[in-house]
């Protein structure tokens, strides 16, 4: 049996050259605050594409100003930002790997000036502004937003595009009975709750042919919150309109919520939703060592192991692992000297 780490993984006529994916992480690095890329921004996901990182997905990048996490998030809510974007891109595709994209909105988790917007009037806590609760138009408007940074993603060159609908973000705000409490069909049902991301989904199938991933949280880590079954459940809906891979984290959505964390606690819920929605899915959380990431591949817990900390304290760690598993891979000609 060969080492699955490294075998290529193909989804719509994409194939990334092994199973190690970069998992999306703010680097709060856009100095301009008008969501350009910058040096750090090409230095960062340039050196993890040296490093043969498979395939490599951008922080989370609003679809708006106000979608922003911080004022220093990338954006892709303006044709300024494509060209950026478009430059990072075939930098890092000069190393043979495959890139994506996050796009992304906070709602109410927002720290940005400027109208905050929610499912529900409901702040994140007594530190962060009570948003302005969505009306049915500015829904539709937002739906279209995502639709619209899609098509910048397609232009730039990107292979990838993740919806992220976790971490307590406006997506995930509305999927939750925690934060979602609209009585109109945004709300009050599980159906109602699903369909800000269906549409969402839908929309952006209508314009991009390539792999499309969602970020969910598959607990919210709360007795009244979502479960990793009611994620099973809506992971067959998003298949069926077009979704090709859940990439599983978890909670986010309120606070003070305390769970333990450990190597791979995630990856049970990655493996409930792969298997229950036959889907596939990426696993992250705390995944460091690379017979950790082999285990979960050969055990049919995943199809894709995303890394995060991990690939910020060593850019180089499919090369670490390679070598821990036995296995060569493509060596930049200027790293012969230390790869071999």
């Amino acid at each position: 049996m060969g080492v699955k780490l490294f075998e290529p993984y193909s989804i719509r006529q994409v194939t990334f050259p092994n199973r190690i994916v970069m998992s999306p992480m703010c680097m709060y690095a856009s100095e301009k605050e008008d969501g350009t890329v910058q040096n750090w921004h090409i230095t960062h996901y340039v050196s993890r594409a040296v490093g043969q990182t498979g395939l490599i997905i951008l922080e989370a990048t609003a679809v708006t100003p106000e979608g922003r996490i911080s004022s220093k998030d990338l954006g892709i809510w303006d044709d300024q930002q494509i060209d950026g974007l478009k430059n990072l891109v075939q930098q890092m595709k000069t190393y043979g790997v495959k890139t994506g994209i996050q796009l992304a909105h906070a709602g109410r988790k927002a720290t940005v000036a400027g109208n905050i917007v929610a499912p529900s009037p409901i702040s994140y806590n007594e530190k962060f502004q009570t948003p302005k609760e969505l009306t049915k138009k500015e829904i539709a408007d937002l739906v279209q937003a995502f639709k619209k940074g899609a098509m910048r993603a397609k232009e730039a060159g990107f292979d990838v595009i993740e919806i992220h609908a976790a971490h307590g973000y406006l997506i995930h705000q509305f999927l939750s009975p925690l934060t979602n409490k609209r009585t109109d069909e945004y709300g009050n049902t599980e159906k109602n709750r699903t369909r800000f991301l269906r549409e969402i989904v839908q929309e952006v199938r209508k314009i991009w042919e390539g792999p499309l991933f969602v970020r969910v949280s598959a607990t919210d880590y709360h007795p009244e919150g979502l479960k990793v079954h009611d994620y099973i459940a809506l992971a067959k809906e998003l298949k069926m309109a077009g979704v090709d891979l859940i990439d599983v984290s978890s909670g986010g959505i309120v606070t003070g919520i305390k769970y333990d964390t450990y190597p791979g606690y995630q990856v049970p819920f990655a493996e409930k939703i792969k298997h229950g929605a036959n889907i596939p899915v990426g696993a992250v959380g705390l995944i460091t060592s690379p017979e950790h990431a082999e285990e979960i591949l050969q055990n049919n817990r995943a199809d894709l192991v995303f890394i995060g900390r991990e690939l910020l304290r060593n850019p180089y760690w499919p090369y670490y692992a390679a070598k821990k598993l036995g296995v060569e891979i493509p060596t930049p000609i200027p790293y012969k000297r230390g790869w071999i």
